[in-house]
């Protein structure tokens, strides 16, 4: 006797999107929507999210264990996605990481969402901590392992300190994005702001590029 064929799960159409990726999508959207629309961080509710999204307020709760998670999420929706580092140096790897945040900096001015979110988070301290924890340190530590393999690969110093190396290279890019009032931000900015700094913490013997 042949065997039925099991029935299709409600949860996995099958067409199109998969339900919960298109309801998860639909949140992230609506959130945008009420940022762009200038809705304050402390006001956009559940309650105001669910209506924009067009979903119910459990369908938020089931992805969410609270705004401040999903907030963090739209931020990283928001932002442009992360590049691949290539892997050929120490310095080609920076070069890519510095052109993130160069690239960042550049949709903060001019994206609606994150000139308002960025400008409220800091005034929540736990949306600001797990955008810390979920974003920036993941991110900063990315930095500090090209750096550990260009000591182990001979193109870095051994004797410098990883944590302040990594504040040299980032900082000047934090430095006109949030102190000036229209940065300049040209492209191979990155290129140059890696090449200074690794022009004094290069081993002597190491041959220059």
């Amino acid at each position: 006797m042949s065997r039925a064929k099991p029935r299709p799960s409600a949860y996995e159409p099958t067409r199109g999107r998969p339900r919960s990726e298109a309801v998860q999508q639909a949140i992230l959207d609506g959130v945008m929507r009420l940022l762009e629309n200038g809705v304050a961080l402390a006001d956009v509710s559940v309650d105001r999210i669910a209506r924009s999204a067009g979903v119910s307020k459990a369908a938020i709760y089931r992805r969410w264990s609270g705004k401040e998670d999903l907030f963090v999420d739209v931020m990283r929706a928001a932002e442009p996605a992360e590049r691949t580092l290539p892997g050929t140096s120490m310095r080609d790897d920076l070069v890519v990481l510095l052109e993130s945040l160069r690239q960042r900096s550049l949709l903060s001015r001019s994206s609606a969402i994150l000139l308002n979110a960025h400008a409220q988070m800091r005034s929540s301290p736990k949306i600001w901590a797990a955008y810390h924890s979920s974003v920036i340190i993941p991110r900063r530590d990315l930095g500090l392992q090209v750096l550990r393999r260009g000591q182990l690969n001979g193109e870095l110093r051994t004797d410098v300190d990883l944590e302040t190396v990594i504040d040299m290279f980032v900082s000047p890019l934090l430095i006109r994005s949030f102190t000036r009032r229209d940065p300049d931000l040209p492209d191979g900015l990155p290129e140059q702001i890696v090449d200074t700094v690794l022009h004094g913490l290069r081993p002597v013997s190491s041959p220059r590029p």
